[in-house]
């Protein structure tokens, strides 16, 4: 048994094997799921899990090289925006994209992680980088 960590068997599959510039998503409760992607499905009732919850936990794991987020996040829930790029250092490359693209963008994917979180727009597209 881990006595820490991500405990999900299939979330943390996901993380262990992603390689240099493979994306994952992490995301609201309503970003849609491409069915060719897969899905961690994580959310169990609204705003449980909470998505920074969830995004801290994934970025203790993970090298991140570069952030994608949709660019409505910054007028519609500038809160929580704040809140995200805070989660990363000053220097970290940030790409906003109009909130469709992104959608097309998690086509792309290796995984998403739905979290149950009903603030608008704050889903991710985090860009692995390497840890050497």
């Amino acid at each position: 048994m881990l006595k820490g960590g991500i405990l999900n068997p299939q979330m943390a599959n996901l993380l262990a094997e992603l390689g240099h510039k493979d994306t994952i998503v992490v995301s609201d409760a309503g970003l849609p799921m491409p069915l060719e992607v897969e899905r961690v499905d994580l959310a169990w009732k609204p705003n449980e899990p909470r998505y920074l919850d969830v995004l801290k936990e994934v970025l203790k794991s993970l090298v991140v090289e570069k952030i994608i987020l949709a660019e409505e996040l910054k007028t519609v829930s500038p809160d929580m925006h704040k809140d995200i790029i805070n989660l990363f250092p000053e220097d970290m490359e940030i790409e906003y994209v109009p909130h469709v693209m992104f959608k097309e963008k998690t086509k792309e994917a290796r995984g998403i992680i739905r979290t149950g979180e009903f603030t608008p727009y704050p889903s991710i597209i985090l860009v692995s980088g390497c840890a050497y």
